[in-house]
């Protein structure tokens, strides 16, 4: 850790960030913190991680088809998983936590996010939320609570205290990379692909807050198929393909 104002920043912005609700309870809506999905103040090599994430920025992102900087996407986490408010981009709070970020990756080289097929090995599975919500109650409910709720170890996972429906983790295959990965928090790994996806399938149909820019997510058209949903280049996209079809 560097000694001075540099060290203070990054231990402040550490302390943002795994006690976000009671840091900033401005720009926070719901029941958790950032830690909540990225685990060990994000130093967890496993899905959610944050290592190397501030040398993968600015980078283009689908979803708002722009080249996007760390703090737009630390903004775009807080009016999503956090159901809040974007922090002043030159702010205090900002600068602290993009500091902690930049320490986490300060011996990587630059360079965009490695290739992989981590979403696409769900493709084949077929979701069940029956099977899902048997093993959410013997695997999860001990922590996340059987109502999904929360409880004082572990972050509501639906209802009105819990992330919106515009944040990545709705999306089932990327809750079941978290899941498969990172959970039950005691005992990682011990569930198999298709529990992982069956949970991910029933926690994800639960209610939760509403995001009303989501309709203007993906606008190129090009939503991943578990994107759960409609968008306005999605619906453009589907009224389209009927004079398409009836074209001469």
């Amino acid at each position: 850790m560097p000694s001075g104002p540099l060290g203070a920043a990054i231990q402040r912005g550490r302390a943002l960030l795994v006690a976000t609700r009671e840091s900033l309870p401005g720009h926070v809506g719901n029941g958790l913190r950032c830690t909540s999905c990225h685990l060990d103040a994000g130093r967890r090599q496993a899905f959610g991680s944050w290592v190397g994430v501030y040398a993968r920025y600015p980078q283009y992102r689908p979803r708002s088809a722009t080249v996007e900087t760390i703090e737009y996407r630390i903004n775009d986490c807080f009016r999503r998983s956090m159901n809040g408010t974007p922090l002043a981009a030159d702010g205090a709070e900002m600068r602290d936590i993009v500091a902690y970020l930049w320490f986490l990756s300060r011996d990587l080289p630059i360079a965009p996010p490695p290739a992989g097929n981590r979403l696409q090995q769900w493709a084949a599975l077929t979701a069940d939320t029956a099977a899902g919500a048997a093993v959410y109650a013997t695997a999860c409910g001990k922590c996340h609570g059987l109502d999904g709720q929360g409880t004082a170890v572990a972050p509501p996972l639906w209802g009105p205290k819990s992330y919106n429906v515009g944040a990545g983790m709705t999306r089932v295959r990327t809750a079941a990379a978290f899941i498969r990965e990172n959970m039950p928090f005691d005992q990682p790994g011990t569930l198999t692909d298709q529990q992982a996806f069956d949970v991910a399938a029933h926690v994800s149909a639960r209610p939760r807050p509403d995001f009303p820019d989501k309709i203007h997510d993906w606008p190129n058209g090009d939503a991943p198929p578990d994107v759960a949903y409609p968008t306005l280049a999605a619906q453009r996209k589907s009224a389209a393909a009927p004079a398409r079809a009836h074209a001469p």
